[in-house]
């Protein structure tokens, strides 16, 4: 099947996001895209031709209803991309469990939804591939971001299992393992960020929380269009890879990850709590 007859199916898709450039590209190569995100409005401003839906991957019901209503119009779904999700930075116990769940819900069961959904359609005609866009922060975290870390892992364990329960269905399931990329995520995370609790055990560190936070849009960043190209011209061919790592700092991270773990950590905790 050519790239100009898939039908792509993107969650999380707001202007200023991977998710946006992403349909830029698939869009530009022919296929048919999906772009999906909550609210309509966010996703003005396609150059090229994209069909725009309203997807909250936390709502089963909506999630249901969008995968229904693009099989009805195409009849399949080639390819899925699970890129909607939120950043959460914050010390561990200051976190909130309500937001906890949230991040959980976003950033994990919402994985598991859109599979749930999408999968047996594949399945039944054996053909599909399933992209996941996770982050370095699944292989080592960093203090400040734990939670959104540890979401991460998660999605890389699913994404694995997901790989080996597809193989009887001939479906690609492809972890994009994603370092520094500009995007507006950091800008989201700060304009939700309600600051420490009064009697946080870190409120000295809150200037290392907001670099933490910021960390993704430093000089290094790889640039969201060519992060996009390079993810679709993966993603579209016949036998995917199971694994990709790009972005900024990915250099750094395949390094760290042969090092010793207590002096990964160590390294990490100097570098991200010293005086600001």
């Amino acid at each position: 099947m050519s790239a100009s007859e898939k039908v792509v199916l993107v969650t999380g898709c707001s202007n200023g996001g991977i998710g946006f450039a992403l349909c830029e590209e698939y869009a530009a190569r022919g296929c048919k895209v999906y772009a999906t995100a909550r609210r309509l409005e966010a996703m003005e401003g396609f150059e090229h031709p994209v069909e725009k839906l309203r997807l909250d991957v936390t709502d089963d019901e909506n999630v249901q209803v969008v995968v229904k209503t693009i099989l009805e119009r195409e009849g399949r779904i080639d390819v899925l991309v699970n890129n909607a999700g939120v950043l959460c930075t914050g010390p561990v116990i200051d976190v909130p469990i309500e937001e906890i769940q949230r991040v959980y819900d976003a950033n994990v069961f919402s994985i598991i939804r859109m599979c749930k959904a999408v999968i047996p359609h594949m399945a039944a005609r054996k053909s599909g591939t399933i992209v996941n866009i996770s982050s370095i922060q699944a292989h080592i975290p960093t203090p400040w971001a734990g939670i959104y870390a540890s979401t991460k892992a998660a999605m890389q364990s699913l994404t694995d299992t997901l790989y080996m329960e597809c193989i009887p269905f001939n479906i690609s399931v492809v972890l994009v393992v994603t370092g520094a990329v500009r995007s507006n995520i950091a800008n989201n995370r700060l304009q939700a960020f309600a600051g420490l609790p009064a009697n946080s055990l870190y409120t000295r560190f809150l200037p290392n929380i907001i670099e933490r936070t910021n960390m993704s849009q430093g000089a290094d960043s790889m640039p969201t269009a060519e992060y996009a190209r390079r993810v679709v011209e993966q993603t579209l061919r016949e036998k995917p890879p199971r694994q990709m790592m790009l972005g900024g700092k990915t250099m750094l991270y395949r390094l760290l990850m042969w090092l010793p773990r207590t002096l990964v950590l160590g390294y990490l905790w100097r570098l991200l709590s010293r005086p600001r």
